[in-house]
């Protein structure tokens, strides 16, 4: 059987950093606005009064300090609460094919690669900038890669999906070396207007790099020994934003075109389906969990990646077995569980394993076996 590795990954970050104390600040600032607003509505009982935010309640309902924005003054701004990222002409790189081939060459560059080696882009993310042309084609065209590229969504499961997709290809000799990429500006589909979950998202894009192993030129690559890929349909985690939106002219702008969940049956529904799929996976793969190293888990809750941890580890998980990013990026989506890889794996040595999963809207999960291997050129 041909093995399939990761032989490099990258990771863009944005420059602009925003703690719980300014987004509160902001969002305790417009609802003041609203109330004044509002006022004569609210004491007649017609609305509502919104409640305040408090970066307490932010860090106990998610774990989650900071995170990293492409653009932060629209969002600050409580006349405004939303990034503001100009359009850009058709023949200019769009903003996240920017970010796109900053993580991309920092995965060139662990891989000792080409962009011209490149034959197969896979860009997947939770939300794409326009239909067509797909953005990886964009990113293909501007990296300078070669071969065939194609968009994928499959919202917070995005990589992990994109990943087995590749190995299937690699596997199928379709393609010898493949760039996955994550671009995810969150901010932009984020309502920063809700109490409960203006400060989830952050943004950052990933990439990784797979070949077949005989090829590698990275002495510790890490394995692919098994990937898992689930579904389940539910609308607990939904955004209905998309090109039908403006044929229906009364709903258009309503707050169901931004992220919209139901975190509650979210946590109650997904976690169990997630740490059977990772408890089976290991048992098929003829892994214990006294094997396992290290989790790299989507980085969605704190709540939620230690009640997995504790499911497969059996026991509580201790910082350096579950690396926690949440705190300082945020939910970044599909790239989040990459960026726990990528800021994560180094100082393990050959023959450690891990388990690289994500879980999301869909629901979707993907998980990913993985052994730290020397490749000998």
């Amino acid at each position: 059987m041909t093995s399939i590795v990761i032989s490099g990954s990258g990771l863009y970050t944005p420059p602009f950093a925003v703690s719980n104390d300014e987004l509160v600040k902001a969002f305790n600032s417009w609802v003041d606005l609203y109330n004044d607003e509002n006022a004569s509505a609210i004491d007649a009982g017609q609305l509502p009064a919104r409640q305040y935010s408090s970066s307490e309640f932010i860090e106990k309902a998610s774990g989650i300090r900071s995170r990293y924005l492409v653009s932060r003054e629209g969002v600050l701004d409580p006349e405004i609460m939303q990034p503001l990222i100009p359009e850009r002409a058709d023949d200019k790189p769009s903003v996240m094919v920017e970010m796109a081939v900053a993580a991309a060459e920092q995965a060139l560059q662990e891989a000792g690669r080409e962009p011209g080696e490149i034959d197969l882009v896979i860009v997947a993310a939770s939300n794409m900038p326009r239909p067509y042309p797909a953005l990886s084609i964009e990113l293909q065209h501007y990296l300078g890669a070669r071969g065939a590229a194609f968009d994928m969504n499959v919202a917070c499961s995005s990589a992990t999906f994109a990943i087995k997709t590749a190995a299937d290809m690699l596997s199928a000799a379709t393609a010898r070396l493949a760039l996955v990429v994550n671009p995810e500006i969150c901010s932009g589909h984020l309502n920063f207007r809700d109490r409960d979950s203006h400060f989830i998202f952050g943004d950052a894009c990933t990439a990784v790099l797979l070949e077949r192993e005989e090829t590698c030129r990275n002495p510790q690559p890490w394995r692919l020994v098994d990937a898992r890929l689930q579904t389940q349909y539910s609308n607990n985690i939904r955004n209905n934003f998309g090109f039908l939106n403006r044929c229906s002219p009364d709903t258009r702008y309503s707050p169901d075109k931004l992220f919209v969940q139901q975190g509650r049956k979210v946590f109650k529904e997904v976690l169990p389906l997630v740490s059977e799929q990772i408890a089976e996976q290991l048992i098929a793969a003829g892994w214990d969990t006294e094997s396992l190293q290290r989790l790299w888990l989507h980085q969605a809750n704190l709540t939620m990646n230690q009640f997995i941890a504790r499911k497969v580890l059996g026991h509580e998980a201790r910082s350096e077995e579950a690396p926690i990013i949440l705190d300082r990026y945020a939910n970044t989506s599909s790239a989040g569980s990459i960026i726990a890889f990528h800021l994560h794996n180094q100082d393990l040595p050959v023959g450690s394993r891990g388990v690289l999963c994500s879980f999301g809207a869909g629901y979707s999960i993907g998980s990913l076996l993985l052994e730290r291997v020397e490749h000998l050129s």
